[in-house]
């Protein structure tokens, strides 16, 4: 191929692909044309063939010679029946094959399936090989059409709806097919018989090849078609199938000693003509409309009328069997009468029956829902697990109703997590739509516990009433369950944050006790070691230079001091002294007035007109001090170490912020007993609160914040900080008078 000389416009793209399209057409209709005319010309030749020679004599395996019934039909009424029957069969595949030319002209898809059922439809039947056997264009042409009948319905099956070949690999099986069909043709329709090929093999070749069809559809309905191709999908395999299985049914009674007359030689062309036209209305169905009726319920009745009459049937015929055996002198009409009645008595027994199995087999156990729970209770009494009891219900509700997928779904720490689930539950891709998922609240209690999620069968199928009443009666038992799951996790969470925390607590004792051992060793030590040699080397002095010796003494008396200070230090940061000596009230007063006498002295020297100092926790601002107040009983019990100091620390560290950051008029600190479990401590102030929320390292949550959260934790306690609407910082904090 060359390329073009300018660039392919969409537009001349377009009419290129019309051009091939239309052509497409042409052709098709011209050989459409030609093949119906040629056909109707055989009619008259295959009537007078079939009085003068293939009733009576047989025309080989197209129509083989039939007895003629005693007081049944004529020679005459045979012959105009099996010519009926011909051109009844085919004028079914010319009206497929002009409704696809008329209404899917524009369409390549219509095109090669009307090309497919005019060559189907004229090379099947007897007429045109017992009419055209003497007449060598006819003939010829015939046997062209024949090979193209059989390439053409191939093709369609395998690109079909979309066309592209699915799997890849059908196009090198369609070479195949090809190839056999060219070969007939130039056989002169005989390859079968030309190579000496046996029997079995051209029934093996006629499976092989029907079954490749059915299963390059089925394989492009599960991996590759969306919701609407699915659905032409099922027409088209349908009616392939209906026809297949007919035919292989009615061709195994084509036997001289099965049919016996020509009346059933008649009924059996009829029957097998009647199932092969299934093949026309369903491919022109899936063809042309796009928005097609739901099948599901045609092929429930096929299945269910198919069975019945196979059953009645068999049946009939060993009841029969049997009587005629055991009474071999009864008059044949009363054994024909017993048996009708046998047939008749267990039809309505027999249909119901074989109703709940074809229901079963398409859409599950969905019309037994109570059975089912009695299966899931004997499961559910095994002494197993909550989780492995939804992932039962899960299953059952899979495999009652014979869906792809099932899933139970709870509320995790705020997002929905999937803990129970059966079956694949396939991900959407770009070029398909996925299986969609239907969500059922599963409620307990009037609490919605979780949700059961369960994909249809189908794509753009819905679950019927009968689906919903079960999955009703199943979400009724599974709340009780979900909820002990639910809970079940809740636990495991809390289990899980207590041991947490408990790796946290271990951890900070950890790093204190190395923080204290660090000062012991790096700082103390070496300062109580130089206390003993300046201790030695004073004493000496004493003698021989007093003067130096006095001077080495204060020195040493200062490092005493700082030495005495450093370890009052470490105590202090291990217990606050003044919890000891004045309890937890009188400490945090203490701390009031610590907090307010360095942010008082700093707004008198303002006054004053001087420089001031902020000190070391004055107001960063340089305003007004805040006003100190604190409501608290007169006594407090007895008091845990732990739950002391932490809301010693608590209460102190939210005054530093309030005196730090607030610039607050007045800061009240209350201290309260919660019954005689908690205690209860708030820091109020009316400063700019939520102003300074994420500006600095103030109450947005610095290491201050973090500090007073962990303590609280650490005890069993909770803490928390609000910001008001009127304004103003809430610090509040509930801590455990008792362990446990």
């Amino acid at each position: 191929m060359f390329a073009p000389a300018y660039p392919a416009t969409p537009g001349r793209y377009y009419n290129r692909v019309m051009d091939k399209t239309r052509g497409y057409q042409l052709l098709v209709g011209l050989f459409f044309a030609v093949t119906a005319a040629l056909y109707i010309n055989c009619i008259p030749a295959y009537y007078d063939r079939l009085l003068t020679q293939c009733i009576p004599s047989g025309c080989g395996v197209s129509v083989p010679a039939l007895v003629l019934d005693t007081e049944g039909l004529s020679l005459r009424a045979a012959a105009l029946i099996l010519v009926a029957v011909d051109c009844a069969f085919t004028a079914v595949f010319y009206a497929a094959a002009v409704i696809l030319l008329w209404k899917g002209a524009r369409e390549r898809m219509a095109l090669t399936a009307a090309l497919a059922m005019a060559a189907f439809g004229t090379s099947f039947p007897s007429l045109v090989v017992v009419a055209s056997e003497n007449l060598a264009f006819e003939r010829y042409w015939f046997l062209g059409v024949s090979a193209i009948g059989w390439i053409s319905i191939s093709l369609f099956c395998l690109l079909f709806p979309n066309g592209s070949f699915v799997p890849a690999w059908s196009r090198y099986a369609l070479g195949i097919i090809v190839l056999v069909d060219a070969a007939n043709f130039f056989l002169g329709g005989n390859v079968w018989d030309r190579l000496q090929l046996p029997e079995f093999l051209r029934f093996a070749w006629f499976l092989s090849s029907t079954v490749l069809l059915i299963y390059a559809q089925v394989y492009r309905f599960r991996r590759i078609s969306t919701p609407e191709q699915r659905q032409q999908t099922k027409w088209v395999v349908y009616g392939v199938a209906v026809s297949f299985i007919g035919f292989v049914a009615i061709s195994l009674l084509f036997n001289p000693a099965v049919y016996g007359t020509v009346s059933n030689f008649i009924l059996l062309n009829a029957a097998l003509h009647l199932f092969l036209s299934a093949i026309p209305v369903t491919l022109t169905l899936a063809v042309l409309r796009r928005r097609l009726w739901d099948i599901n319920p045609l092929v429930q009745r096929t299945l269910l009328y198919g069975a019945l009459t196979v059953c009645v049937v068999l049946l009939y015929t060993a009841v029969v069997y049997y009587l005629g055996a055991l009474l071999g002198g009864l008059n044949r009409f009363v054994v024909s009468l017993i048996a009708t009645g046998l047939v008749a008595a267990v039809f309505a027994p027999m249909k119901e029956w074989l109703q709940r199995q074809v229901n079963r087999l398409m859409k599950g156990r969905h019309d037994d829902p109570y059975a089912v729970l009695l299966e899931l209770g004997s499961q559910l009494m095994q002494p197993i697990a909550p989780h492995a009891m939804l992932e039962a219900i899960a299953r059952q509700v899979k495999e009652a109703l014979r869906l792809p997928y099932a899933g139970i779904a709870i509320l995790v720490e705020g997002r929905e997590t999937v803990i129970a689930e059966a079956g694949e539950r396939r991900q959407g891709r770009q070029d398909r739509q996925d299986v969609e998922l239907q969500g059922y609240p599963i409620i307990y209690r009037g609490k919605t516990q979780g949700m059961l999620y369960a994909a249809v069968r189908s794509a753009g199928e819905a679950f019927s009433a009968e689906d919903h009443k079960f999955l009703e009666v199943m979400l009724r038992h599974a709340g009780p369950l979900v909820h002990n799951a639910d809970m079940l996790q809740g636990m495991r969470r809390l289990a899980e944050d207590l041991q947490e925390s408990r790796e946290k607590l271990v951890l900070a004792r950890e790093e204190e006790r190395r923080r204290i051992r660090n000062n012991l060793h790096d700082d103390l030590a070496p300062r109580l070691a130089a206390l003993a040699i300046n201790a030695a080397i004073a004493r000496k002095h004493v003698e021989k230079d007093p003067a130096a010796a006095v001077e080495m003494l204060d020195e040493l008396r200062q490092t005493i001091r700082e030495a005495v200070q450093d370890i009052r230090s470490l105590v202090h940061d291990l217990r606050p002294p003044a919890l000891d000596q004045l309890g937890l009230i009188g400490a945090i007063r203490a701390r009031m007035e610590e907090l307010a006498k360095p942010a008082r002295l700093a707004g008198n020297e303002g006054d004053d007109g001087g420089d001031g100092d902020d000190g070391d926790e004055g107001d960063d601002g340089g305003g007004k001090p805040p006003l100190f107040e604190m409501d608290a009983p007169e006594t407090l019990p007895a008091l845990r170490a732990a739950v002391e100091v932490a809301a010693y620390r608590i209460a102190t560290e939210s005054m530093v912020n309030v005196v730090k950051h607030a610039k607050a008029a007045v800061c009240r600190v209350s201290l309260a007993l919660d019954g005689e479990k908690r205690l209860r401590i708030e820091v109020v102030d009316d400063g700019i609160g939520a102003a300074k929320l994420g500006e600095g390292p103030g109450p947005a949550g610095g290491i201050g914040t973090l500090s007073m959260r962990e303590r609280a934790a650490e005890i069993g306690g909770d803490w928390g900080i609000e910001w008001p609407e009127a304004g103003g910082t809430r610090v509040w904090a509930v801590l455990p008078l008792q362990e446990g």
